[in-house]
């Protein structure tokens, strides 16, 4: 892998954790057409680290505040918010474990990859059908966007674009289903980071300054990502995603044909 390789991955990273385009089909669909092999965990490990302490950085008050919740009884709302995160991390935790081989099958096919985003691509359009809901976040909801989760874990299933769907469908505000889409994100990806931290440590790796720029570019272009996705769902424009993700979930899938 070279610097160029490890910035252009690092930001495709970035940006498509958050942003409802899948990130990991992104990187299935990049590693082919770059030619580049991927070195596996270890790259992995620092660009999931990366989107990490971007979405730490930007909800770093609300997440100072959830930590507070668990020691304080009176902050009712925050400790429910609390319940819901643990209750929509479930179906993924199960789902990663039960299905860990098939899972691991699916990122060796670029094909199936192009069919998942073209899902994705479907997905999102059906949202632009959706009124408007004002509904928060219930136990309820919460494993509905937590089964969104789950699905995600296929390339080419936007993790945000699934959880943020499952919200809208649900009824949930939309700032609030991208808010919790995010929060929910947290221990997804942390969880992701522990699972692969024992290969880590096998692997060993000799590209510790390419990951460590892939790490620095998808931090920066993940934080640019929160912003942006926010700024999107408040205009009302999250349905147009559908038409990139189905624009080249179709092209991808011609091409590997």
């Amino acid at each position: 892998m070279t610097y160029f390789d490890a910035i252009l991955l690092g930001i495709i990273q970035g940006l498509t954790e958050f942003l409802p385009v899948s990130s990991s089909g992104h990187l299935v669909l990049a590693e082919h057409f770059l030619n580049a092999k991927l070195p596996g965990v270890s790259f992995e490990l620092a660009v999931h680290l990366g989107t990490l302490l971007s979405v730490l950085i930007y909800f770093r008050a609300k997440i100072i505040q959830l930590l507070k919740s668990v020691f304080i009884a009176t902050m009712i709302e925050e400790r429910e918010i609390v319940f819901y995160l643990i209750v929509g991390t479930i179906p993924a935790g199960v789902a990663g474990v039960l299905l860990k081989d098939f899972f691991e099958r699916a990122f060796s096919s670029p094909i199936m990859t192009s069919i998942m985003l073209t899902i994705t691509g479907v997905i999102l359009l059906f949202t632009a059908f959706v009124k408007r809901g004002e509904k928060k976040i219930n136990g309820m909801r919460a494993i509905i966007i937590g089964i969104g989760q789950a699905v995600a874990i296929l390339p080419g299933i936007s993790r945000s674009g699934s959880t943020i769907s499952a919200g809208l469908f649900s009824g949930v505000k939309p700032v609030a289903a991208a808010e919790f889409s995010f929060l929910l994100s947290i221990p997804a990806i942390a969880g992701a980071i522990v699972f692969k931290a024992k290969d880590f440590m096998k692997s060993g790796s000799i590209l510790a300054g390419q990951f460590s720029v892939a790490a620095f570019f998808s931090f920066i272009f993940g934080l640019l990502a929160v912003f942006l996705l926010l700024d999107i769902i408040k205009r009302g424009k999250f349905k147009y995603f559908g038409i990139y993700c189905l624009a080249v979930g179709l092209i991808s899938l011609i091409h590997f044909m």
